[in-house]
């Protein structure tokens, strides 16, 4: 995907959390969109930054699992004669559970920002269409990932320390 610009619309519920700066997430979103072979234009991204509760409910609603979850992904679904008027084409949301991830990232050994980096590009593969429903697919999408998150400076995030 050369998208020249991925732009965040961020909507923060929970701001007693550490969140990254939004040029981060930009930077990091950016990134990952160089690795993907569509070529498109402009593209925006919108990402809720949501609690326990409402990470629980949106996992309920949308995969039937109720239990919060990191990151949720929902892509915009346009038909491509859409999609081609469109610009910035709405790639899609991302719901975000900050308390989650900043557990995480303590559990796993890892930096808030690292553990962020990778669950927004795991989420914007998402939302280009990448899955990891078989393991040739998950593969992909992991290989993917620990690219992107090597050129932006982090480690591969699927090593636990």
């Amino acid at each position: 995907m050369n998208v020249k610009h991925v732009k965040i619309e961020l909507d923060n519920t929970c701001p007693a959390y550490w969140v990254p700066q939004l040029n981060d997430m930009e930077a990091w979103l950016n990134s990952a969109a160089t690795k993907l072979p569509w070529t498109g234009g402009p593209a925006t991204v919108g990402v809720r930054i949501v609690d326990h509760q409402d990470s629980a409910a949106l996992n309920r609603q949308y995969r039937g699992k109720d239990k919060p979850t990191n990151v949720l992904s929902f892509s915009a679904q346009l038909p491509e004669s859409v999609r081609n008027v469109l610009n910035p084409v709405p790639l899609g949301d991302l719901a975000v559970c900050a308390p989650l991830v900043e557990a995480e990232a303590a559990a796993q050994g890892k930096s808030p920002e690292a553990h962020w980096a990778h669950l927004l590009t795991h989420g914007f593969l998402h939302l280009n269409g990448f899955r990891h429903d078989t393991e040739a697919d998950a593969k992909i999408m992991e290989n993917l990932e620990i690219t992107v998150l090597k050129a932006l400076g982090f480690t591969n995030p699927y090593l636990v320390y």
